[in-house]
């Protein structure tokens, strides 16, 4: 087998893996959208709020010691004592619920029937004053995020059957295990939305407003719960990309990588934003492969984009999105 076919098949795979990362954050996306009709500009900051928030808590710091040395005079830093990664992770989710409870609460309560550029601007001031938060809460330093996930690369791949032919696949334990977390996590996503009382609820509020409020549904309990589980899944987000290339600012931007996905998959479909990821994953590697030497590399930059854009032009809704048919 030649080895520039064996490298784009390594090339293919690892940009699947890659797919799997940017569909981790779309899901936070989708699951908001589907149930509030709101593009959440934010999800990409919660993300880096929820991995910061877990170092933090993993390290045994002090929440706010900055501020709280400036104002008292003392000089605090850690509470002694570092916390295990599972219970570690148990707390973030805790806080990632209060956070959505407290943003249903305080900020989208009061904009119910507002125009969608309103709640959207109202995304926007919530990403920017999370990562004040997040700032004034952990500090700014790059961080290392260690919850016991396999790094470095996959020997057995590496040195197994591929290296019958003089070549090994090389492909990082971390996006294998991002792979499988992600199939779980939609897997279970998906078992919520179609056979729990709270998935309904979820879907009839999807599909009309007044009429689940018709039938009992609570409106602020149903955004409360699809809040929850976008900062869950930007947990997961979090964790990965945390352990892949550090905890930092630069964290947020993930969810700019996220729109493309949204825009091939659907922004109402759970299995739009997988099949997205994937798309755009193996494609932005293949094309870097196959044309970045002849046009001078970087098009990784820049090609989910241009994907996107074909897909607005001809099909808006997505592969899996709903086609909106209006009468005029």
């Amino acid at each position: 087998m030649p080895d520039q076919l064996l490298f784009a098949a390594e090339v293919s795979i690892n940009g699947l893996m890659t797919g799997v990362m940017y569909a981790l954050v779309a899901l936070g996306f989708v699951l908001i959208y589907k149930a509030s009709g709101i593009f959440n500009y934010a999800q990409g900051v919660m993300a880096l709020f929820a991995a910061m928030t877990l170092v933090g808590i993993q390290e045994g710091r002090v929440p706010f010691a900055h501020l709280i040395n400036s104002i008292t005079g003392a000089h605090v830093s850690t509470v002694g004592f570092e916390i295990p990664a599972i219970l570690a992770i148990l707390l973030t989710v805790a806080v990632m619920v209060g956070f959505a409870w407290l943003v249903q609460k305080v900020v989208f309560k009061h904009l119910v029937g507002q125009e969608p550029i309103i709640l959207f601007m109202a995304t926007i001031g919530l990403a920017y004053f999370l990562e004040g938060v997040s700032d004034l809460m952990w500090g700014s330093e790059i961080r290392t995020l260690d919850v016991g996930l396999p790094q470095g690369i996959n020997d057995a791949i590496d040195q197994g059957t591929f290296n019958a032919f003089g070549y090994g696949f090389f492909i990082d334990n971390l996006d294998i295990a991002a792979a499988i977390i992600a199939a779980i996590l939609v897997a279970v996503l998906i078992a919520f939305s179609q056979y729990t009382k709270q998935g309904r609820a979820m879907r009839a509020v999807a599909d009309d407003h007044q009429a689940a409020l018709s039938v009992g549904i609570s409106l602020n309990y149903v955004w409360v719960l699809v809040w929850s589980l976008a900062g869950i899944v930007a947990l997961v987000a979090g964790i990965m990309w945390g352990s892949k290339s550090g905890v930092q600012f630069s964290l947020s931007l993930i969810a700019l990588k996220a729109l493309p996905v949204l825009m091939l998959g659907g922004f109402t479909s759970i299995p739009g934003a997988i099949v997205g990821g994937l798309i755009i994953g193996v494609g932005e590697a293949l094309f870097e492969f196959a044309v970045g030497p002849l046009i001078g590399g970087a098009t990784e930059n820049w090609f989910a984009y241009v994907l996107a854009l074909a897909f607005l032009v001809f099909r808006p809704q997505g592969l899996f999105g709903e086609r909106i048919i209006e009468r005029v």
